[in-house]
This record gives structure tokens, sequence and C-alpha cells, in this order.
């Protein structure tokens, strides 16, 4: 995959994402009148300067193509509800493909796999063969890391580094990992398991401000060039 992809989805070597995927994974409860309106949201995106918009294909096919060359759009290729309330190892399977995601118009592609899951093996299998098509599409691959499952501490600091480790092995260029508050222990994941290439804080919200006061504050995402082997992850 070439560098010049991934900088597509940065500024100074920085990027900040909207995202607009929780319509499928948190449902309408985090919507209002307003946001509502996926008009509304991909607007925003766009009036903000933001690095890019994450979304479902549902909503590409409807609503980015007027946006197709205002902001880059990732899109996501799996998904579930949060409406069974039965506790239950997660699983979220697959329904986009990557082919109909370069239809769609996606600078890059992104998924999520729930390391410790008790349907840990079927999202590896998964993830294989979704980042190996990306590859050949040469498309960046995001991959949402979150420990979870049956006894599993999702807050706990060896847990988020081993899930950003095997992030890391299973190919992902750019990675989501959840935040636990632990300013320290967080460095020392940052540090020791993602030395290179770039660190990707998108467990942080944008409530007020536009994307480049909220970057200048964060330091949202870093990228060492000299990687020769282009081993992008946070």
């Amino acid at each position: 995959m070439s560098l010049e992809k991934i900088n597509e989805l940065l500024t100074d070597n920085k990027a900040v994402f909207l995202a607009l995927d929780q319509g499928l994974e948190h449902g309408p409860t985090d919507f209002n009148e307003k946001n509502i309106n996926p008009e509304y949201i991909l607007d925003i995106a766009h009036k903000g300067n933001y690095n890019a918009l994450i979304l479902q294909k549902g909503l590409a096919e409807k609503y980015y193509e007027n946006y197709r060359y205002k902001i880059p759009l990732i899109i996501k290729l799996n998904g579930k509800t949060n409406i069974t309330k039965e506790k239950v190892d997660p699983y979220s399977p697959q329904i986009c493909s990557v082919n109909y995601a370069v239809k769609l118009g996606a600078t890059a592609i992104g998924y999520t796999i729930y390391p410790g899951s008790y349907h840990e093996a079927d999202m590896f299998k998964e993830f294989s063969k979704i980042q190996e098509e990306a590859r050949e599409n040469d498309l960046p691959v995001i991959l949402w890391a979150y420990p979870r499952g049956h006894g599993i501490d999702e807050n706990d600091n060896n847990t988020i580094a081993y899930a950003a480790r095997t992030a890391l092995e299973l190919g992902a260029d750019l990675m989501k990992i959840k935040y636990n508050g632990n300013k320290e222990g967080f460095k020392w994941i940052t540090k020791k398991f993602l030395t290179r290439g770039i660190w990707y804080h998108a467990s942080w919200s944008i409530r007020n401000g536009n994307r480049k006061e909220y970057m200048a504050k964060s330091g949202t995402i870093k990228i060492n060039k000299s990687s020769k082997r282009n081993n992008f992850w946070k």
C-alpha cells in the first residue's frame, strides 16, 4: 500500500474522522431532531474540514454522492445491533465487500474485531480476507480493536495493549483502541507497542470547536514517514 493513500487521510500528519456508523450499532437513542438527518452530519464533516467520514454502506449509497469530491470516505465493512439484551460474546459480521466499498468511492475501509470473544476466530478469518483484498485495491485498512468477551476486562492496560498488538499482527494500517483513562498506562501502550507509524486516538469526541482546534490540542495522529515497511498503527 502506498504512503500516498495514507496521506489522503492526513493534514500535517494528523487526522480527525467523523463517524456516522453508530446508527446501526447504537440505534436511534444517539440522535436528536437535527442529527437524525445524515445530510446534516455530512455537511458538518465537509464544512468542518474533517479528514474523512465513516459510514456504513447504506448511508454511503444514499448520501455520499454529493460529497464524493469534498471529503474522503471510509466504509465500515462490518456491523451489528445492540438489540439483544443477553450477555453474549460479541461478533460483528461482514456486511459489505471491499469491491463494493471501492464502487462507493471509499478511500479506506474499516472493520471491528473483539479480541477475547468466543467468536474471535471467525472475525480473524473474515478480516484476513478483507485485509488482502484491500491491499489488492491499494486501500488503507483501519481496524477497530476492542477486547470484549466473557471475563475480559476491557479497561486493563495489558489487555488493550494486546488488542493493539493483535491489530498490528493482522495487518492493520490504522487502528482504533479504547482510551481507558489511565494516561501513563496508555503512554506505555503507544510507546511499547506502537512506536512506528500512525497513532489514531479515536475514543475521544469533538463536541465543540472545529477539527484543527481539536487536532492542535490532542495530537490526534502521528506518522513516522521514515517507516520503510509502511506499518501504520495507533
